[in-house]
């Protein structure tokens, strides 16, 4: 489905070099869980950027569906992240001027998808995630874990074949980060969606069904749940 080979990622602070990956390879499989931990500047999220196509690698190329999408042009990349990925992030992303009903179908309508189709996929979502009565609400008037949850209805909007989590329960208390942790493992089961998140909570191990580790910008451990 997704695989990056020999990735290396080097950032490039004025005359520093600041080396996030080293050769790095791994594919993600159909329909699983994966977790990706490690201690603050492991490489996690950059590992994280450089699959979900949002940065590209310095070395090293990433496959989806056997296409190298490093000889696409970022037209073409940005159309494949729209369509075909979603994205959580740990500060939730929403537009403070956006109700959360409006949130959640947002890249639908940049796809240019009919509004009654769009809004009614919106709606089931922000069901699905118990957030119904919370449709018409903004985004400051709503806690944190319901905002990481709209986030993730937006990011289910349009049918993902993947999500990529950036440890989306780091700004919540333990109750909220469980019921986000909770959506993301129903979703996955329920709707088929592949899911990669990166963690550094030992207890979020539950939730995944492959778990590889980084240490130093390296893979240092892959084991299945």
């Amino acid at each position: 489905m997704l695989k990056i080979n020999n990735v290396s990622k080097i950032y490039q602070l004025g005359d520093v070099e600041v080396p996030a990956l080293y050769n790095v390879s791994l594919k993600v499989e159909e329909g699983e869980m994966l977790c990706i931990m490690g201690r603050s500047g492991s490489g996690k999220s950059t590992l994280l950027r450089m699959l979900g196509l949002i940065d590209s690698p310095t070395k090293g190329k990433v496959f989806l569906s056997d296409k190298d999408v490093g000889k696409l042009k970022e037209k073409e990349r940005s159309r494949i992240r729209l369509e075909n990925m979603g994205y959580v992030f740990q500060e939730y992303a929403l537009l403070s001027e956006l109700t959360a009903l409006e949130n959640v179908y947002l890249p639908a309508k940049m796809l240019g998808k009919w509004p009654k189709e769009y809004k009614e996929r919106a709606i089931t979502l922000l069901d699905a995630v118990g957030l119904l009565d919370r449709m018409k609400h903004l985004p400051r008037q709503l806690s944190g874990g319901q905002q990481q949850r709209v986030a993730i209805a937006r990011a289910m909007v349009n049918k993902p074949q993947i999500i990529f989590a950036d440890e989306p329960t780091a700004n919540l208390d333990t109750k909220a980060g469980k019921n986000v942790m909770d959506t993301l493992y129903w979703l996955n089961k329920n709707y088929k969606t592949t899911i990669v998140f990166v963690s550094h909570d030992e207890a979020d191990k539950k939730y995944a069904s492959r778990i590889v580790r980084l240490l130093d910008g390296r893979i240092v451990r892959r084991r299945t749940v």
